[in-house]
């Protein structure tokens, strides 16, 4: 005769939502291209001006290309910090190619000529944050899933 057996939340497993690579595969695509093709692989370039608006104070308010991308980081940054409070098992892929896209960050920063600027270098620390911020929320997600008797 056979038993039914009701196992816990953390034993029959989470549901999973589709896979989503990185986001912050975003922001360093939208670099590389703009660095390249509009700016001609000169850093200075992300210093220019977008546009500029006069403020009810009087001051001028100028939002550079390199503020931009910025807004666009942190924003890819805060839905990475979202998904990575999924702990089902596309989570561990997840964090790898985070780790793999901080990597080619790096690569990048420390070799080609066009990356050698403040608004990559924020950019690849967007990357660390998200790599660190993911495994330490997996890993004490993982631990309130494990009880001991």
């Amino acid at each position: 005769m056979a038993e039914t057996v009701i196992l816990p939340t953390a034993a029959r497993g989470r549901r999973r939502g589709p896979f989503i690579p990185p986001l912050l595969v975003i922001p360093f695509l939208l670099f590389n291209i703009l660095a390249f093709t509009m700016f001609g692989g000169q850093p200075s370039g992300w210093a220019s001006q977008l546009f500029q608006i006069r403020m009810v104070s009087g001051v001028e308010w100028s939002l550079t290309w390199g503020d931009l991308m910025l807004v666009i980081g942190l924003v890819c940054l805060f839905f990475e910090v979202l998904k990575s409070t999924n702990t089902g098992r596309s989570s561990i892929v997840e964090h790898m190619l985070s780790t793999a896209l901080f990597v080619v960050f790096l690569i990048e920063f420390l070799l080609i000529g066009a990356a050698a600027s403040s608004v990559f270098f924020l950019l690849m620390i967007m990357s660390v944050v998200d790599v660190v911020a993911g495994f330490s929320i997996s890993i004490t997600g993982a631990g309130r899933d494990v009880t001991m008797d």
